[in-house]
């Protein structure tokens, strides 16, 4: 055998030795990721805005696939039946989804947002800029607005109302309505009262006739509002390409709380949402003006912990829970341990 015949020969056998773990390199497909979501520039995925180079796991080794619904509560069937996997659920939500939905195996495993850190924003509570009402208990005999029944922001007004020795039916009454449609009810004397969340309380037409008259943290104090949560099995099963997601998702929130990008991050989510810019450039992303982040991804246990006495305290909770129990961080400390 000659020295060219031998190497032909050695190479195609290194080709054929070889071959089997490089096609199926290739083969490998990102896993897929379909995460729920409810509000734009809340608690949606920052990939789905851009800015393209920041999120480099993306299409490697995850693809997401938001899907949008229009709360909370219906992301607990969903998840249910399979058809999501990463879940920001309100802290109220996520405490059914155990005690009424008996996901015994629903993890926590980022922080997504936190409502009333000092510095930070805090949702609204809002009367007309002319109305009487003054103070709590000026509400008596009043319609007051909430996004549902059970909702963090429902949990947040009946404590308030507690505090002040009023409930729900006896004292007030208290309806649901869709936040889009709250500065209507507002305007048209529907509602005494309604609820604000980013961005619609930032909507200059609702600030123009309208006024705060407590926030959730005066009734509640700081809240981890949202939580990012899944179930063990698809967190064994695909622990890298969560973890990378949330290495991007770090990245992200680094860039788009940048100050030098205000003004590109303004016009990306007002791009994707088809809104106007004057939406969001007063308040998104900024420290006084929006919620509060984690730089790393964890969310307050304590916080939830106590939010979750309050839920029960108000009676949508039968037994205690112990978030700890419930948690799994080591995903988030890996990513954040990569983000410098």
């Amino acid at each position: 055998m000659t020295f060219t015949r031998s190497v032909t020969a050695f190479a195609a056998a290194l080709t054929l030795s070889l071959g089997p773990s490089i096609s199926g390199a290739h083969a490998a497909e990102p896993a897929k990721l379909r995460m729920g979501w409810v509000i734009a520039g809340a608690d949606a995925p920052l990939q789905i805005f851009g800015k393209k180079g920041i999120a480099t796991h993306e299409g490697v080794s995850y693809v997401l696939d938001p899907i949008k619904f229009a709360g909370t509560p219906p992301m607990v069937t969903a998840l249910a039946a399979g058809e999501i996997d990463l879940v920001p659920f309100a802290y109220s939500t996520f405490a059914l989804s155990i005690q009424n939905a008996k996901m015994e195996d629903l993890r926590v495993i980022a922080d997504v947002f936190q409502d009333g850190v000092p510095g930070h924003y805090t949702n609204e509570y809002m009367v007309l800029a002319d109305s009487p009402i003054k103070t709590v208990e000026d509400l008596k005999g009043k319609v007051l607005a909430v996004n549902a029944a059970g909702s963090a922001l429902d949990m947040a007004l009946r404590a308030m109302l507690g505090k002040h020795k009023m409930q729900d039916k006896k004292d007030v009454t208290i309806i649901e309505a869709g936040f889009p449609n709250m500065r209507a009810l507002l305007a048209e004397h529907k509602a005494d009262l309604i609820s604000a969340v980013r961005p619609f309380s930032a909507d200059p037409q609702l600030r123009s006739i309208s006024r705060t008259l407590f926030t959730q943290s005066d009734a509640i104090g700081p809240s981890q509002m949202i939580i990012l949560t899944a179930r063990q099995a698809f967190l064994a099963k695909n622990r890298a390409a969560i973890t990378d997601f949330l290495e991007d998702t770090l990245r992200l929130v680094k860039w788009y709380s940048d100050p030098a990008n205000h003004e590109e991050v303004v016009q990306l989510v007002s791009t994707y949402t088809k809104t106007p810019p004057a939406l969001w450039a007063s308040w998104l992303f900024t420290k006084e003006g929006d919620f509060y982040r984690d730089p790393k991804g964890l969310p307050n246990l304590e916080a939830l912990q106590s939010n979750l006495k309050t839920q029960k305290e108000l009676g949508f909770l039968k037994t205690d829970i112990d978030v700890k129990k419930y948690a799994d961080l080591s995903l988030a400390e890996e990513a954040a341990a990569r983000v410098k």
